[in-house]
């Protein structure tokens, strides 16, 4: 049981967090759980026009004049299923279970990012032994797509100078730079034909399998793009069998790399055997490309029925969108020439579908550096321009430009020496903390992020690590309790 682990009531209110629906967008249930929250423990609670909530609590006996904190977490969870899994995410409470020294969930994503942060800020409110200064909490809505709670957040809500973001995921770093951000869609309306007479066969391609994971923080690890991989198929053999392309359907979020893509093809039923020989002969070469990165690679063929009229994609805008998946850039673009290690600047092809006659293509770009991030939305503009494809923008944001004066940052690597005898790492995350926008509102706030270690966040396969998160809290713990060293 979940409850039984410590810190006691970190985990007592995650195990509560997981029995509330909270994707993104639908925040209803778990806003009134904080809000229940709040008013059960006496704490003044403050909600804004975005969603937002702000918790405030005074300071223990004798730090009354120690600087205010904000805690800051955000509410919704990616909701991710592996194929096969029943569950709703609007409905179904979060399986978690321990496995050794991990907590995970049965067939979904876990919801530990940035559940146990949020968890753990709660728990700083009403755990009689933690000391502190003056105590605010923000709590976020719908950072997962799109930060819409991050970007309506309003100048002098908060009253603190110093921000403890807790949506990082690897214990031991102290992230103190972030990733900007910008959403890319590429969409044209599709033509459909009749299905050629002497195509007599509708089949499905499924590629499964492979692990996903987030898009900035996984995007180097070089894990296979579904949708990438789905696109070359289609290109590569394209010349070798005659199909026509009825469908295809990829991801289901930007900033999660896809891990299962589909494509429904007709074709001659006598060219069957000669498809599953492509099939077989391609899963062999992307085994042998992805070693052991992907060591579940699936790849399947199968004759479908279907009720409805059968029809296909207009040939020359088959070869469109074939060619435009297959030549669109994805993954790592550079490396940081100022951080070693760090990605500087990357994109996600994310989601690809088709809904009421209309081709979809969803990207998410991300970098260190706004004129980078610009190079790569230029390449996309271009790329619709060839393919006659219109395109939008939005959801753009800046990233969060370190500090490594920080007295934040300074009183955090002293109490994790103090604490734990070895340094921390001083990093700079591949992925959109919401600090960057925080820093639009309230410019002169010192922030850092910190937070246990969580394992493919943005897949079924995210799990936590429970000696991480009892570290982390030592060292939360450790950072209020010293508010007033703060300069």
């Amino acid at each position: 049981m979940l409850s039984t682990l410590n810190p006691k009531f970190v985990w007592q209110i995650f195990n509560d967090i997981c029995k509330i629906p909270h994707p993104s967008h639908h925040e209803q249930m778990i806003t009134k759980y904080i809000v229940d929250f709040a008013a059960t423990h006496h704490i003044d609670c403050q909600l804004d026009k975005a969603g937002n909530i702000l918790l405030s609590k005074a300071a223990t006996k004798s730090m009354e004049n120690c600087p205010s904190i904000a805690l800051q977490a955000h509410m919704d969870m990616v909701p991710q299923k592996n194929e096969g899994t029943q569950h709703d995410f609007l409905t179904d409470p979060i399986q978690a279970y321990v496995d050794g020294e991990w907590v995970k969930a049965k067939g979904t994503t876990l919801g530990a990012d940035n559940g146990v942060g949020l968890a753990s800020a709660l728990a700083v409110l009403i755990d009689p032994s933690v000391e502190h200064g003056p105590l605010e909490v923000l709590v976020t809505t719908s950072e997962e797509t799109g930060m819409h709670g991050a970007f309506g957040l309003q100048p002098n809500w908060l009253k603190s100078h110093y921000l403890i973001n807790t949506d990082s995921e690897d214990e031991g770093e102290i992230f103190t730079g972030c990733a900007g951000g910008v959403d890319f869609s590429i969409n044209f309306a599709i033509t459909y034909a009749v299905m050629p007479e002497i195509h007599d066969c509708y089949i499905e391609l499924a590629l499964k399998g492979l692990k996903g994971g987030h898009s900035g923080c996984d995007i180097h690890l070089g894990r296979g793009n579904a949708i990438k991989l789905m696109a070359r198929l289609l290109a590569e053999y394209g010349q070798d069998i005659s199909f026509r392309l009825a469908d295809i359907r990829g991801g289901s979020l930007r900033n999660a790399i896809p891990r299962e893509a589909f494509a429904e093809l007709t074709l001659n039923k006598q060219d069957l055997p000669k498809l599953a020989e492509i099939v077989k002969q391609y899963q062999s070469i992307l085994q042998n490309e992805f070693g052991q990165v992907e060591p579940d690679i699936e790849l399947t063929v199968k004759e479908v029925t279907t009720d409805s009229v059968k029809r296909v994609i207009a040939i020359e805008q088959q070869n469109k969108i074939i060619n435009m998946l297959n030549t669109a850039p994805n993954g790592v673009v550079s490396m940081s020439n100022q951080i070693h290690g760090v990605v500087e600047t990357s994109l996600n092809l994310g989601i690809v579908s088709i809904s009421d006659n209309q081709l979809s293509v969803n990207f998410l770009i991300r970098s260190q550096v706004d004129s980078a991030k610009d190079a790569v939305v230029s390449t996309l503009i271009s790329l619709s321009q060839l393919v006659n494809a219109n395109y939008e923008i939005s959801g753009g944001y800046s990233g969060w430009e370190p500090n490594l004066n920080s007295s934040l940052l300074q009183l955090a690597k002293d109490k994790y020496q103090e604490i734990f005898s070895k340094q921390a790492k001083i990093m700079v995350i591949h992925a959109g903390l919401e600090c960057g926008l925080f820093k639009q509102s309230y410019p002169h706030m010192d922030m850092i992020s910190i937070g246990p270690t969580i394992v493919s966040p943005h897949s079924p396969d995210e799990k936590v690590n429970i000696q991480s998160v009892y570290r982390y809290w030592e060292l939360l713990i450790a950072i209020l309790k010293s508010a007033c060293y703060l300069k």
